[in-house]
């Protein structure tokens, strides 16, 4: 090869060199462990845009002593390549750690701030219980919070949350299976108790009197009419879909862990002393659903509401409404912005809980600091990565203009470069049958410290 052909190929190999994309510089990691042991991470960019995402998982059991997921599935690596910096904590403590997440994971922001540098913005999301944990954090700790994402959140709080459930429970063991070993509060084995209701669940389908108790107590419940995100959601008409779909989530979305929140809360947090189940059906969006199954049964409900309000009730221990309101129930007043993002669908985390939400902040005076994302889907949790992203510029938006910029037209524009559905919808939930308040003696049939020494 002559030497003018040499230093032309050594030409072309420099141009095409310098037009490759060059190599992103590798994110860094720092790990470390709290006093009791659980483990968190902090996440680095390269290029750090001066945000950090303070993110917290939901429920688990047990500590978890593995590194703990510093963004919802799917997500991190983008977050990274677009600047994020990302950090989490596991918990201190498992089961209902709403004492120690919100401590844990301010922990993690100070180890930050130490290992780091401090961030312009501060983020708190997370998912389930972890979108509980980042309102707390919101109300505790607003001076170094910039704003709020709870993701598929129990957003309601402890009480109103678990007492909506207990309705359903209470309905279901007193009318469906009064003798099969069920317990509403006061659950040793969370798991075994699970098993009962499954077992009780399967013999009351086999009958049409069964099924409408059924759906009764999922009315109750506020469980939604679509639940599996394997299936379509069902017609307005089609009353075998509904209620296979109600079938499916009852057992998880009804009889919810109680174990550890009773074990924590030294004795029985929740009640439904004061409770009209007649008048609670009437505001139900199942109501007329029930009342269909009930003629077509040959059952009375009438009766059956009858039976529901004469049984013994149960009364909660001031002091253990006093440990979950404490751990944690919002009281909505937002001195910085929240948005949250749910499912239309989601069977665990009923859309009630995101009316309850509005509704104590409306209550705060504070509806302004707070914006609602709907997606049309089914099931728990199971937001798409743009959905998630989309939903967090829509938070960065309001935090640089000081406005909401919500019309599903708008959300699906946002987060361009990621794939997967978007599917925002107008949507208004409905209003949680037993809201419940931060405030001491505001919710219905609360019981008051005197009848506790009686």
């Amino acid at each position: 090869m002559s030497i003018r052909r040499v230093f032309a190929l050594i030409a072309v190999l420099t141009l095409t060199a310098s037009r490759l994309p060059a190599a992103q510089p590798a994110a860094s990691r720092i790990e470390g462990h709290h006093a009791g042991g659980a483990p968190w991470v902090i996440d680095i960019p390269a290029n750090w845009n001066g945000t950090l995402l303070l993110y917290a998982h939901g429920y688990s059991p047990a500590v978890d002593m593995r590194a703990p997921e510093t963004a919802p599935r799917g997500m991190r690596d983008w977050l990274l390549a677009n600047h994020y910096a990302l950090a989490a904590s596991a918990y201190t403590a498992g089961g209902w750690a709403l004492e120690e997440a919100p401590r844990d994971q301010l922990e993690v922001l100070q180890a930050f701030t130490e290992r780091v540098g401090a961030p312009r913005r501060t983020i708190a999301w997370g998912s389930s219980m972890g979108g509980l944990v980042s309102l707390a954090l919101v109300e505790r700790a607003p001076e170094r919070i910039s704003g709020a994402l709870p993701l598929c959140g129990s957003v309601s709080g402890s009480l109103g949350m678990l007492n909506t459930a207990l309705d359903g429970a209470f309905a279901f063991q007193t009318l469906v299976a009064p003798d099969a070993g069920i317990r509403v509060t006061g659950v040793d084995d969370d798991r075994l108790n699970a098993t009962r209701v499954q077992r009780a669940l399967d013999a009351a389908w086999q009958s049409p009197a069964g099924r409408a108790r059924v759906l009764l107590a999922a009315a109750l419940a506020q469980l939604p009419a679509w639940s599996d995100p394997q299936s379509a959601e069902p017609a307005a008409t089609d009353v075998d879909a509904i209620a296979e779909q109600i079938r499916r989530t009852f057992v998880a979305g009804v009889f919810v862990p109680r174990t550890d929140q009773e074990r924590r809360a030294g004795g029985m947090y929740g009640w439904n002393t004061g409770i009209d189940y007649r008048a609670l059906l009437r505001r139900t969006q199942l109501a007329p659903l029930v009342q269909h199954l009930y003629a077509q049964a040959g059952l009375s409900l009438s009766a059956d509401l009858a039976r529901l309000n004469a049984a013994p009730r149960i009364l909660a221990h001031t002091s253990a409404v006093a440990y979950m309101r404490a751990n944690f129930v919002p009281s909505g007043a937002w001195r910085v912005p929240v948005l949250t993002l749910q499912t239309t669908g989601d069977g665990l985390t009923v859309p009630s809980t995101h009316g309850a939400l509005a509704e104590l902040t409306r209550r705060a005076g504070r509806s302004a600091a707070l914006a609602q994302l709907w997606v049309h889907g089914a099931g728990h949790c199971t937001l798409t990565s743009a959905e998630t992203a989309a939903a967090l510029a829509t938070l960065e938006q309001r935090l640089d203009s000081g406005r909401w910029s919500v019309k599903p037209r708008d959300l699906a524009a946002r987060a361009a470069d990621l794939a997967g559905e978007r599917r925002f919808v107008d949507y208004k939930p409905p209003a949680q049958l037993r809201v419940c308040g931060a405030r001491a003696g505001s919710c219905r049939g609360e019981p008051a410290p005197a009848l506790e020494s009686r």
